[in-house]
C-alpha cells in the first residue's frame, strides 16, 4: 500500500466525520434562523406595547395587509415566541450532542492513526 492511499477504515471514519460536521453546520444555521425569529417577535411585542388600543394595526399576509386587533396580534406573537424558544432549546441540545460526537470521532481517528503509525514504526 502506498503512503498516499487512504485505508478503507480511515476513509469510512472521515466520511462519518464529514457527515457529522455537515449536520452540525445545518443545526447551527437553523438555530441562527430561530434566534432571529425570536428576536423579531420580541421586538415587535415591545413595539406593540407603545401602540394605543385605539390605533389600527395591520398584519402582512402574503401580498396584502389585513387589519387585526392588538390583542389578537399580541397573542399570535406570544405563541410564535414560545414556539421559537422551544425550537431554540431543542437545537441547542442537538448542537451540543453533535459537537460531542465530532470531538469523540476526531479523537477516535487520531487514536487509530497513532496506533497504525506506531505499528508501522515497529515493522521498520
Amino acid at each position: 500500500m502506498s503512503q498516499t492511499e487512504i485505508p478503507p477504515w480511515l476513509r469510512e471514519q472521515l466520511t462519518r466525520l464529514d457527515n457529522l460536521q455537515q449536520n452540525l453546520q445545518a443545526v447551527q444555521m437553523q438555530k441562527q434562523q430561530v434566534e432571529a425569529e425570536l428576536a423579531d417577535a420580541e421586538k415587535t411585542l415591545e413595539e406593540l406595547k407603545t401602540v394605543p388600543e385605539t390605533e389600527q394595526i395591520y398584519k402582512s399576509v402574503g401580498a396584502i395587509l389585513v387589519k387585526v386587533t392588538k390583542e389578537s396580534i399580541s397573542k399570535e406573537l406570544d405563541e410564535k415566541k414560545d414556539i421559537s424558544q422551544t425550537r431554540s432549546l431543542v437545537l441547542v441540545k442537538q448542537e451540543t450532542r453533535l459537537k460531542e460526537s465530532v470531538k469523540e470521532l476526531q479523537a477516535k481517528i487520531d487514536d487509530m492513526l497513532k496506533s497504525k503509525s506506531q505499528g508501522a514504526d515497529r515493522e521498520s
